[in-house]
């Protein structure tokens, strides 16, 4: 078992079972089943930046919480310097780095991304999730194909999108040097 998702596991369980809530009602705020929710809490598998999201709104705690152990404390501003984001290894192969996640109390999370370009996925059906709040996606470099409520974009170097993130949505690199973006998930 990856050392990352174990450790994340043992903060959701140790919340979990500290605030008093079941299973069953974790599994009803994440949008998953009893038996899935269980899973992602055993450290079984690898977690979703939508799931673990959802989590830290129902603890009502920062995502950064769940995924480093360390509650944010600067309130003023805070400098992430090149290449020292908080790094996330969250859906499938996407490389998050988080880059805002010493500073409390935050509005928004924004993400340095990089999505690698894969050719078994470039014909298949692409993997949805749906949070809430609104999402903005700005592109850095490469093609990124997005599908928002069944709606297809294809998105170049210096394209963005914004959009309600309760509504179905997912996005896949189709230039083969894969896509580079800055993503701000809205609470």
């Amino acid at each position: 078992m990856n050392e990352s998702i174990k450790e994340i596991a043992e903060r959701l369980r140790g919340l979990r079972e500290i605030l008093e809530f079941s299973v069953e009602e974790m599994a009803e705020a994440t949008d998953v089943s009893p038996e899935q929710y269980a899973a992602y809490e055993s450290g079984e598998q690898d977690f979703s930046v939508t799931f673990l999201g959802k989590c830290a709104a129902k603890f009502k705690v920062d995502i950064v919480e769940l995924l480093s152990g360390s509650d944010p404390k600067l309130k003023s501003y805070s400098v992430v310097r090149k290449g020292q984001g908080l790094s996330v290894s969250r859906r499938e192969n996407f490389q998050y780095q988080h880059l805002a996640y010493k500073f409390s109390g935050k509005l928004a999370d924004p993400y340095l991304v990089d999505a690698p370009y894969i050719e078994s996925q470039q014909d298949a059906p692409i993997a949805m999730s749906q949070h809430e709040g609104q999402e903005f996606d700005y592109i850095l470099s490469g093609t990124l194909k997005v599908i928002v409520n069944g709606k297809e974009k294809i998105l170049n170097e210096g394209d963005a999108i914004y959009y309600d993130s309760s509504k179905p949505h997912g996005m896949i690199a189709v230039s083969k040097e894969g896509c580079r973006f800055l993503a701000y998930l809205v609470k």
